[in-house]
């Protein structure tokens, strides 16, 4: 995560340099920057699964990603400030400085297990061990004396469940980058709103949503604890997360006024973030030993679909001359993404060796 951290902060702090220089070096700025972000939600995921107990994981996911949309809303308020000060470039250099700084309350404060984090009280460790423990019973493993170097992807692909979280996975990031990315522009084409303006009104759903994520966490971690399967709390988190947006968006298509617009498009935005406590803590759920690494490659696809979807909006924008087709293939495909997932996934643990049975 530090790595992670500092190198695309690197890369948003040169890229002023890289502007100025070449299109090729702004464009290696930029790989480096993707590259370096896609580190972040493993990892998140990764630390969630070492530090909390199913039973919290929800309500933890849903702080964790709240700095997310905060992030995203501060970024969208301060840039036309910062830029209407320092010039275009400012926005880089002072979140690429802040990026460092993160650094290094990160490097001091974290650490990779609660058996290592020497504050920790003894209460807290055994809580947090024992609940785990019972999560994890029972594990007993035959050793083949083999140490595994690489993950077994082709097992991992063979799963119905893996594909269920690579598509989730691809439709919230799908989601999540058009309306980030577009809906400014949206707001200024539709409703003739000034792009200073818009970007209030696209920075007001992502606070919405660090409110709303955090909700629906405590909700989902409610439902578990009085006894509702984790596989129904999953798919019922995930429905709400993909039919909610689905059927805002079609609100926002169909409304009248910047005012009334804004307000599905924070709807939509806002039940978004039911997804993280659906596909996203699912992860440590489904496969805990390879959770990192069946994100990673959910967000392969994840960041395949955000490619396609904002590359394809302009596109569509551009042939269609308008935004409102657009906004009604995404909510369709939000609705074939909830049916899929309702479909095919589940919050058993799987085991991917022969020592265990596979769940039916």
């Amino acid at each position: 995560m530090a790595w992670g951290v500092a190198l695309w902060s690197v890369g948003t702090y040169l890229t002023p340099w890289a502007a100025e220089t070449s299109l090729w070096t702004l464009l290696g700025m930029r790989v480096l920057v993707g590259i370096a972000e896609g580190v972040a939600l493993p990892c998140m995921n990764n630390m969630i699964s070492r530090w909390f107990p199913q039973t919290e994981r929800s309500r933890a996911v849903g702080i964790a990603m709240a700095g997310f949309q905060l992030g995203s809303a501060i970024g969208l308020t301060l840039s036309p400030i910062i830029m209407s000060q320092a010039g275009i470039f400012g926005p880089f250099v002072i979140f690429g400085l802040s990026g460092f700084l993160w650094v290094l309350v990160w490097l001091f404060a974290i650490y990779r297990a609660p058996q290592l984090h020497p504050q920790i009280s003894k209460d807290e460790l055994d809580y947090i061990l024992h609940e785990k423990e019972k999560l994890l019973r029972p594990t007993p493993r035959k050793s083949s004396g083999k140490t595994r170097k690489l993950p077994p992807f082709r097992l991992l692909l063979s799963k119905l469940p893996t594909w269920a979280l690579m598509s989730a996975n691809a439709m919230h990031s799908w989601g999540y980058f058009v309306v980030l990315s577009w809906m400014p522009i949206y707001f200024n084409m539709i409703y003739h709103v000034d792009l200073r303006q818009a970007a209030w009104f696209s920075a007001i759903p992502w606070a919405t949503m660090a409110v709303v994520g955090y909700i629906a966490g405590a909700c989902s971690d409610l439902l578990i604890q009085s006894g509702l399967s984790i596989t129904y709390t999953r798919k019922l988190m995930q429905s709400i997360g993909f039919i909610g947006p689905g059927i805002a968006l079609l609100g926002l298509n169909a409304a009248k006024s910047p005012s009334v617009a804004s307000a599905w498009l924070t709807a939509a935005v806002a039940l978004k973030s039911f997804s993280h406590c659906g596909f996203l803590v699912n992860f440590q759920e489904y496969a805990p030993e390879y959770a990192g690494v069946i994100h990673g490659i959910a967000n392969t696809a994840g960041t395949l679909a955000a490619i396609v979807g904002t590359i394809g909006a302009g596109f569509f924008v551009e042939k269609m001359g308008s935004f409102r087709g657009f906004i009604i293939l995404t909510s369709c495909l939000y609705f074939v993404s909830a049916l899929f997932w309702d479909m095919v996934a589940t919050g058993e643990r799987v085991y991917f060796d022969r020592t265990h049975p596979l769940p039916s």
